[in-house]
């Protein structure tokens, strides 16, 4: 399993749910988790490894790994703030993004059991750019197009 790169039109695409969730979907969730830390990530999701169905996983510091297959945002709070972003399927770039400060979301964990999450800080961000990914969209679609293009030009040239 690898992690898709910017150029790969599959990070492109909306996510499908998840029909069941098996015992293969749990060893997915475990091998999105390995992935994410080895890649030394807070998050991943399935389109960014080829897998178009709608889970991600996120571990950030503070807080243990987490699954999310299916998630719902319920809602978002109206305060946003601005803080750097990089992304595993753009390597070496980083920009800020503006998001919402809050999340209200429900999702179902690797043993098909529903749960709600209400977050803020780094783990909300964190759960809204992977949410991002099942809808198709990238941290730097969030940016202005001539910080997107700058973002991408360095990209390029790292590459």
């Amino acid at each position: 399993m690898e992690i898709l790169l910017l150029g790969n039109e599959a990070l492109k695409q909306k996510a499908v749910p998840v029909k069941n969730i098996t015992a293969e979907t749990a060893r997915l969730a475990d091998q999105l988790i390995d992935l994410m830390h080895k890649g030394k990530g807070i998050g991943l999701a399935g389109p960014q490894v080829g897998v178009m169905e709608r889970i991600f996983v996120t571990h950030v510091t503070g807080d243990e790994p987490r699954v999310f297959i299916n998630p719902s945002i319920l809602e978002t709070s109206e305060q946003t703030s601005k803080y750097e972003e990089g992304c595993l399927s753009i390597p070496g770039v980083w920009a800020d993004v503006v998001r919402p400060e809050k999340v209200k979301l429900q999702a179902w964990n690797e043993k098909g059991r529903a749960f709600t999450l209400e977050t803020s800080g780094i783990l909300a961000r964190a759960v809204l750019h992977e949410y991002d990914h099942l809808e198709g969209v990238l941290f730097i679609d969030r940016l202005s197009e001539p910080k997107r293009n700058r973002v991408v030009a360095k990209y390029k040239r790292r590459r």
